[in-house]
């Protein structure tokens, strides 16, 4: 299904919970890499995009103009307050986004373990944690726990196309195809929690290769939402 049939949908997700603060809003699983996204709804209806080794990617609100759109759609400007840390400050998180709205965001300093320096630490009055320097090195430095979501990965030892990637949220179970799957699946999502993803395979027209056949881009298991990118 073309991609922009599901933006009308996505844009009431979003909208639909505006009421919430400071809580795991989506996460965008990257379909050809390894560029996870864990989107947090702050106050105010703003959606701050943290990489998956805690480091804030992008902060903004729907994009309610009219016209086509990309998906998973980009966020349009936020215009309320941003507050950033002084060039005095530590030196982990000087210059960085301190206030977005009433959001207060801290970051662990330059005095904490390797793995931590510079990474958000909260959000409001959400916690975040991450796996240690001295654990896996596919996921060392990785999300954690992000308020009452918890994150595990695929370690270094697992199949080379989807180590360090996500493994769950909370309950949910993600899994990949792997290097003994057909060439053009590679990667790709392959299940999450209940919902299966099939593709057109190596055999198929070229132009057809790794699209999808089965599944959505928007999925959703145990109240959590999943984005598909790059389907």
């Amino acid at each position: 299904m073309h991609p922009l049939k599901f933006y009308p949908l996505l844009l009431f997700l979003f909208l639909s919970v505006h009421s919430f603060s400071q809580q795991l809003a989506h996460i965008t699983i990257d379909n050809r890499g390894n560029a996870d996204v864990i989107s947090f709804l702050a106050d105010d209806n703003v959606f701050i995009d943290i990489s998956k080794d805690g480091n804030i990617i992008d902060w903004g609100v729907p994009d309610e103009t009219p016209g086509p759109k990309t998906f998973p759609p980009k966020l349009a400007k936020y215009m309320g307050r941003e507050d950033y840390y002084a060039s005095t400050d530590d030196p982990a998180y000087q210059g960085k986004i301190k206030y977005i709205g009433r959001a207060l965001i801290t970051y662990y300093t330059a005095a904490d373990d390797a793995a931590l320096q510079g990474k958000v630490k909260a959000i409001g009055t959400s916690l975040f944690d991450y796996y240690m320097s001295y654990e896996d090195a596919a996921y060392k430095g990785f999300i954690k726990h992000a308020g009452v979501s918890s994150f595990t990965y695929y370690a270094s030892y697992e199949d080379e196309s989807y180590k360090g990637k996500i493994k769950s949220v909370n309950s949910v179970n993600i899994t990949y195809f792997g290097n003994f799957d057909d060439k053009a699946l590679k990667g790709k999502v392959k299940s999450i929690d209940r919902t299966t993803f099939s593709y057109y395979n190596s055999y198929d027209r070229p132009e057809l290769r790794g699209m999808p056949k089965t599944g959505n881009q928007i999925t959703f298991a145990a109240s959590i939402q999943f984005l598909i990118k790059n389907y």
